[in-house]
């Protein structure tokens, strides 16, 4: 007996939901995603078995059967759910991964459930490509971003990403070389963008209130932020992006409404650059510091919603959360420098200090939003960095200059 429910166990995780549902024409799927409920039918056509090992003929028997199928009316529902949200090609492929997880778990079948993902992101017209490295199902996309921190490999001269290479955290595919499985879909052409320029929206009753403060001026300023948990988890596995798209990921809509009147208020009656001085305090003063090896045990650049929610942060997550604070309040004119081991902000000011540095015929003032052994001021540099060399590698010209502040 005990080896029928082994065996029925294992028949169950094979044929996933077309088993469970029988002779049924669809499967319903419904899930919370964002601020909304992602709902539809499956026809059971598209429920294929999966059986490993992965091999080439059984990547592409299993891509017959769903190319087959009556796939159609599931990329439409995904797609029409992509333009309603307004979702970025990260936040749609979020969407996608739990569409896969609800036809196949990825706990019952890794690599039938990395399959779905490939399918349907494919079918949603991006050019994804499958791999194989020994027993390894490689998944990729086409980007022509740069990406620092995740493998990719070249195709006919283009560049693609791998998209789950977190799965295989000790994986070296320098040793274990991937081979492509070559399947022509016609319709999946299109690059994939890690860029995130807006955020979902998420229900009001998913956020919680995180209280921060810091001194200023012999004053103390409190904030009770809103925040959501559901953020983490959009950024869990997103790569090292360019500082461009780094530096522009925004705050959803909750939290911006919970900080930024906040402190347009704070800052109301200060100059521009006391205004900023202000703001680069808060960065400073107001959060832990860590390294990410020692937070994360890795490198990880923080989103500014990640900085206000995590409990530590270091010098690229306050980079990035006091540029977008800047941004928000001010909209000046700012260059990113990359040192060594150091990222800051440079901020061009009506009136520039005597400390400006020059680039591109502009004068910039140094903002320091990360705790240094020493209290520095607008324009400073610390001590340590003052005769290291370092690259401006993110440059933000406002359309229109000067912010509603």
């Amino acid at each position: 007996m005990k080896g029928l429910v082994i065996c029925l166990n294992i028949l169950f995780a094979t044929y996933g939901l077309s088993f469970a549902y029988g002779q049924n024409k669809t499967v319903p799927i419904k899930f919370e995603i964002y601020n909304d409920t992602f709902q539809t039918d499956v026809d059971t056509s598209v429920i294929a078995a999966f059986v490993t090992p992965v091999t080439p003929h059984a990547v592409k028997s299993f891509y017959n059967k769903l190319s087959t199928s009556s796939y159609e009316s599931l990329i439409t529902s995904l797609l029409a759910y992509k333009e309603k949200h307004q979702l970025n090609d990260w936040l749609y492929y979020q969407l996608i991964r739990r569409t896969a997880q609800q036809i196949s778990a990825k706990s019952d079948n890794y690599a039938r459930y990395t399959l779905y993902k490939w399918f349907l992101l494919s079918k949603s017209g991006y050019d994804a490509r499958l791999a194989i490295a020994n027993t390894k199902l490689i998944f990729y996309v086409y980007n022509n971003e740069d990406i620092t921190d995740i493998p990719f490999f070249m195709i006919e001269g283009k560049k693609y990403m791998c998209l789950n290479y977190h799965d295989y955290p000790n994986a070296d595919l320098h040793l274990e070389p991937p081979y492509p499985v070559k399947i022509e879909i016609p319709e999946a052409s299109n690059s994939f963008s890690y860029e995130v320029t807006r955020m979902p929206d998420f229900k009001a009753e998913s956020y919680f209130e995180k209280s921060l403060g810091f001194v200023y001026d012999h004053k103390t300023y409190n904030f009770n932020i809103k925040l959501n948990r559901q953020v983490d988890s959009i950024f869990t596995n997103y790569p090292g992006v360019d500082f461009k798209t780094y530096f522009n990921i925004p705050l959803t809509h909750q939290t911006y409404s919970s900080l930024i009147p906040l402190l347009r208020a704070n800052t109301k009656g200060m100059n521009q650059k006391k205004g900023v001085d202000y703001l680069m305090r808060f960065t400073r003063y107001a959060f832990l510091y860590e390294d990410d090896a020692q937070n994360f045990g890795k490198e990880k650049r923080l989103s500014p919603e990640e900085t206000l929610f995590n409990n530590y942060s270091d010098c690229d997550d306050r980079a990035g959360l006091f540029f977008y604070l800047v941004k928000e309040l001010y909209n000046l004119p700012m260059i990113a420098l990359l040192y060594p081991t150091h990222v800051t902000i440079a901020v061009q000011f009506d009136k520039p200090d005597k400390d400006a540095i020059m680039y591109n015929g502009k004068l910039y003032s140094v903002c320091e939003p990360t705790l240094q052994p020493e209290d520095l001021r607008i324009g400073q540099v610390s001590s340590k960095l003052k005769n290291t060399p370092y690259q401006v590698v993110y440059h933000y010209e406002p359309l229109q200059k000067g912010g509603a502040h």
